[in-house]
């Protein structure tokens, strides 16, 4: 039997289709070495040691060009290290990243189920004149046919628009005022995992562009990490936003995410 694809981290650059702030350009060196920080040991939660001999490894940042030439690019680094043996774990970088990303993911697993963490669904057909701005990403997955099942959890902020677009794509939202009731995902077969860190409470991630208060807690979105079923085949961390967060908490509250979300990929490497 051929050995599963191990967890590697792939810093994206960009964040030339953000709207509002620019910053999560920055991000991937700062959530690296939140990472690898030595105020905190390498074990996770789940009983791994991400940086053990078959933990988590790393194929650096891509160099991205702006608008389209980053999105070809992004697709070509994630089939390239798909192709090595690699699974992705993505630090953007805004949002936009994730369509390229899902280009390349989805040629090797055409039946993915989405599992996204945000505030906001991101499925505008365009945003201020640009279809791949960070607000579209997952309108251009689904009408692409790059997921067959979208569930969104922690949006606050869809809009008549947005709301069609879901209706649209039969994209199960689970919004705070569901979550808040008891309304949990159920996911299961290859899964792909999308978070965006305005999906946690400013309070938890006050480094994001967007801040929209009444989010997850930490808490929550590593529980979510933790108790995905199926085979966790890719996932991105983005939209940290280095200058709103001087302090750095951000940058821990994200290290901290990968670090389970690598976990999560070993043990499915162990199985």
């Amino acid at each position: 039997m051929a050995a599963s694809p191990s967890p590697r981290l792939i810093g994206l650059p960009y964040d030339a289709s953000s709207s509002y702030l620019r910053g999560p350009a920055e991000a991937p060196p700062l959530l690296r070495a939140a990472l690898h920080s030595t105020h905190w040991n390498t074990w996770t939660e789940q009983g791994q040691d991400f940086e053990g001999p078959n933990g988590l490894r790393d194929a650096g940042d891509l160099e991205l060009a702006a608008g389209a030439n980053a999105r070809l690019q992004i697709e070509a680094g994630i089939v390239a290290l798909i192709g090595a043996g690699g699974r992705p774990v993505a630090l953007g970088g805004d949002h936009s990243v994730t369509y390229p990303i899902l280009r390349a993911v989805s040629r090797t697993h055409p039946s993915l189920t989405i599992l996204h963490i945000d505030a906001h669904p991101d499925l505008y057909d365009e945003f201020e004149g640009d279809r791949f701005s960070h607000a579209c990403p997952f309108a251009r997955i689904m009408e692409e046919g790059l997921a067959s099942r979208l569930v969104q959890v922690g949006i606050r902020t869809m809009n008549v628009d947005q709301r069609s677009q879901a209706d649209r794509f039969g994209v199960e939202v689970i919004d705070m005022r569901a979550w808040v009731t008891g309304t949990r995902p159920a996911v299961d077969g290859d899964v792909y995992l999308s978070i965006d860190l305005d999906g946690l409470d400013p309070a938890f991630a006050p480094g994001v562009s967007h801040r929209e208060p009444g989010g997850l807690s930490v808490r929550e979105v590593l529980t979510l990490v933790q108790e995905i079923r199926g085979t966790l085949v890719g996932a991105d961390v983005v939209e940290y936003n280095p200058r709103q967060d001087p302090a750095g908490v951000t940058a821990t509250v994200a290290a901290k995410i990968v670090k389970e979300v690598a976990g999560r990929m070993l043990s499915d490497v162990a199985a």
